[in-house]
């Protein structure tokens, strides 16, 4: 360990900065924030003679005195001498690159022969049918069917809560649900690489092709793979079915099926909607998104959305014609899926950019036949907008802190021989610089602190161990109905002659409203006389706290069954949790997208968990309590994720600082821990209390089985301030 001491100068103040050279930079980013309240995706740090501090290594060769800049601001280009400075791409490498351009262009023109117009068009014009499909009724009611609307818009609604966002815009809903589309889709559609066998379910092996049935024809299949099976040698047909109302049905193909059917479920839900031809042997979606005010990439085949430079950075695809189809037109949109443009280039070589132009246009043209003035004037502003776009697109930044998969779909061997499996073995998105989060999990504490109140009453009402099991399960039961209900009118009744209007009886009623009210939810009598419990509030806010409570009665009962005997004894952690921590900021040393992010570990419930792709070579994550309040740790619990136990943290250390991160105080360390099961909870209190923090940091050093994964997950984080009584 080398420490170090920086004087770091920004806007006008100074602040001293002591550096531990195994924490890295990412941490003393975080540092930073803490003085500064500058969010490390926004820091430019300055080191001396103007040189960007970017990596670990750059900080072992500056002098002490370093300047923040705030990225965006009007000091971006300020040196620590106050002249003017720009850092930007060398004029020698813009140069170099629109030459290749020019050359690129110039040698077209004698690719190009006479028939090149034809052969283009040939490959364009099937798809402007195609897109016409989705604009059927029938085909989209068909499509609209198949969807779960309620769940998604739940799960919609609660994705934008968990963001702080529960008053979100149309727009903002309507982008969320799209994702939800998404990600639904991605679970009922199947991929196909050999058919089942129709008679008996073995395995198959392809044994040529056919032509298509009427009945299959009738539906776009006119090619047919044949597959013979491996066990009864039955011959299995695979129609490539080209209609997406027989998709609708089947749910099931390749790429093509995938984004063929996903097109018409966007569509059919109102997006404007595209269906994406990559030349290179690729297909996908894109939607316009009302909430960024652009089209947004959507891949439903990877589970994908809004990661344009997947193909060209994660497969190694190297592209030549991306072309969009709706039913206004046809758009050259290549320029969104690359960086290389000077390189792509070189392989359009079909024909002129001229000729593909003239092309589009006119089948553009085509298609906003017999639209009104207006709406042709809206048309034409937004591919004018949108063209726009793709330039600035095109000289933007590729994201270096995004890494970006090779291709996951499919079998591994066939991904190999399309040369698509990646550069590395990653095989997720995932940030090495992320983002500060908020954690929004008021409601968890709320919870946890109405379950400690709960068990409290149960104790002093002398009730056993199994009468309190059994009045838990019955909760469990109500709130389980509650859960399995629309959640926009979430409502169960009590039936008169139901033996849980035992346990609502005068002395626990205060105490069951109080746990009901914590879930924003009330109870009611009905017009018969019968107790209902209902929504009190907002339905998103029961939807985030309900998931919380049932896995806190799963946990409650867990601990109930490691003691003999019921008795104020056990009023205190792992069986009552108050005091949790919430509400803070959070920065981790990396996170999987979409579903992988830190702040799932503080949420509350099992199904989620933080993923650190890289984690198991050590990773950290860093807490900032909110208003920069001072906790006395009394506690914290880790909960084991949902799977790959390999991934479970074994060795780590858990520290606080009071002043910003400048220097840190062990609280705990832990060695060779292990987790029985999966969604297990283990509590680990802290012997050296009396160091009152606002900044806590957990270094994982190890993971359980560091030579068959890379990853470390944890299912959930909870922070204990020091108890006061219940």
């Amino acid at each position: 360990m080398v420490a170090r001491k920086f004087l770091l100068h920004h806007n006008q103040s100074l602040f001293d900065l002591h550096y531990d050279t195994e924490d890295g930079l990412e941490v003393l980013k975080f540092q930073i924030f803490s003085l500064t309240s500058v969010p490390p995706d926004d820091q430019k740090i300055i080191g001396g003679e103007d040189r960007v501090i970017t990596q670990d290594s750059d900080l072992n060769s500056v002098c002490e005195k370093l300047q923040l800049v705030t990225v965006n601001s009007d000091e971006e280009n300020v040196k620590q001498d106050g002249s003017s400075s720009s850092i930007s791409n060398s004029d020698e490498e813009l140069a170099r690159m629109l030459q290749a351009e020019e050359e690129a262009l110039f040698f077209q023109q004698f690719r190009a022969n006479d028939n090149s117009r034809q052969q283009f068009e040939g490959r364009v014009r099937p798809y402007v049918t195609q897109a016409l499909m989705y604009e059927d009724p029938t085909r989209q009611q068909a499509a609209r069917k198949m969807v779960p609307v309620d769940e998604l818009e739940e799960k919609a609604l609660v994705s934008l809560a968990k963001e702080g966002n529960f008053k979100p815009s149309k727009a903002e809903q309507d982008h969320a649900f799209l994702l939800q589309l998404l990600f639904w889709f991605k679970q009922s559609f199947r991929w196909v690489n050999a058919p089942p066998c129709d008679g008996c379910g073995s395995g198959t092996i392809n044994c040529g092709m056919t032509n298509g049935l009427p009945s299959e024809i009738q539906y776009g299949g006119s090619r047919v793979e044949l597959y013979r099976c491996s066990s009864c040698s039955r011959v299995t047909r695979f129609p490539r079915y080209n209609d997406p109302l027989k998709l609708v049905e089947t749910r099931r193909g390749r790429c093509g099926e995938w984004a063929n059917c996903f097109t018409l479920y966007c569509r059919a839900f109102g997006y404007d909607t595209r269906l994406i031809l990559d030349f290179t042997d690729h297909v996908w979606t894109e939607c316009f998104s009302h909430s960024l005010g652009r089209w947004m990439h959507l891949d439903p085949c990877e589970g994908v959305y809004d990661k344009p430079l997947l193909y060209e950075k994660g497969w190694n695809k190297n592209l030549s014609y991306v072309i969009a189809f709706d039913k206004n037109g046809v758009h050259d949109v290549t320029k969104r899926y690359t960086r290389k443009w000077h390189e792509v280039l070189t392989r359009r070589i079909i024909t002129t950019e001229e000729i593909v132009s003239d092309v589009l246009h006119d089948i553009t043209k085509e298609r906003r036949k017999g639209l009104t003035s207006q709406a042709l004037s809206v048309l034409v502003d937004l591919d004018r907008s949108e063209a726009e776009k793709l330039e600035i697109d095109l000289h933007s930044p590729d994201g270096t802190s995004m890494s970006l998969p090779g291709r996951q779909s499919g079998a591994k061997e066939w991904r190999i021989s399309r040369s698509e499996i990646g550069s590395d073995d990653n095989d997720s998105l995932s940030y090495s610089s992320c983002p500060v989060r908020t954690c929004v999990d008021g409601h968890v504490s709320k919870t946890y602190n109405s379950f400690a109140v709960l068990i409290s009453h149960i104790v002093d009402s002398g009730l056993s161990k199994s009468e309190t099991l059994e009045t838990l399960e019955k909760i469990k039961d109500i709130l389980a109905d509650l859960s399995n209900s629309s959640f926009k009118m979430r409502k169960t009744s009590i039936k008169s002659e139901s033996r849980v209007l035992e346990f609502f009886g005068p002395p626990v009623m205060p105490v069951i409203e109080n746990l009901l009210a914590s879930l924003s939810l009330k109870i009611e009598l009905n017009t018969d006389r019968e107790l209902a419990i209902c929504l009190a509030g907002d339905p998103v806010k029961t939807s985030l706290a309900l998931p919380v409570a049932l896995d806190a009665l799963d946990d409650i009962t867990d601990n109930l069954g490691c003691i003999q005997s019921l008795d104020k004894g056990y009023l205190s952690l792992p069986l009552l949790k108050v005091n949790r921590i919430s509400s803070g900021s959070v920065l981790a040393s990396g996170e999987e997208l979409p579903f992988g992010i830190v702040t799932s570990a503080f949420d509350g419930t099992r199904k989620t968990k933080w993923e650190e792709p890289n984690g198991a070579k050590g990773s950290w994550v860093l807490y900032k309590v909110a208003d920069g309040q001072m906790h006395d740790i009394e506690a914290y619990e880790f909960t084991s994720a949902n799977d790959a136990r390999e991934r479970d943290p074994m060795d780590w250390v858990f520290e606080g600082s009071n002043d910003g991160g400048s220097s840190w105080h062990v609280l705990d360390k832990q060695n060779s821990q292990f987790f029985e099961k999966r969604f297990y909870r283990r509590t680990f209190k802290i012997s050296s209390v009396g160091y009152p923090s606002n900044l806590f940091r957990f270094r994982f050093l190890a993971v359980r089985d560091a030579q068959v994964t890379s990853r470390l997950q944890i299912g959930s984080i909870d922070l204990y301030a020091k108890s006061s009584q219940v």
